[in-house]
């Protein structure tokens, strides 16, 4: 795994650009990411709350989200694979912001069910 500095200005600028509130990470905080679907397109990330040292968010590969207890797997933002990379400027979103990223492909939009958990 890559370790990433997490550029705040990078991520300020990317929060302010779809109206949303920032909200950053510590790069000791844990994101949920099913490591073994990351090859897979498109990329897909959405943010809860932030709890018990986690940031909020859950990142996964490929077109479907798995009820699987064991999909996703705790890694610190600091210590996040090469494979989201791309990723990277998004993390300044709130809570109830979702992204999905491909090639030539970027939708980001609030979802405000995720704030209901």
């Amino acid at each position: 795994m890559a370790i990433y500095a997490v550029s705040v200005d990078e991520q300020r600028s990317t929060a302010a650009r779809f109206g949303a509130l920032y909200v950053g990470v510590d790069p000791s905080a844990r994101a949920g990411v099913a490591l073994s679907t990351l090859s897979r397109q498109p990329l897909n990330a959405l943010r809860h709350p932030p709890e018990s040292g986690t940031c909020g968010w859950y990142i996964w590969g490929g077109e479907e989200l798995a009820d699987d207890a064991d999909f996703f797997q705790p890694v610190c933002i600091e210590h996040l694979p090469e494979q989201l990379a791309p990723l990277m400027p998004y993390l300044g979103l709130g809570p109830g912001w979702r992204v999905l990223l491909a090639p030539n492909h970027e939708d980001v939009w609030f979802d405000e069910k995720l704030l209901a958990i």
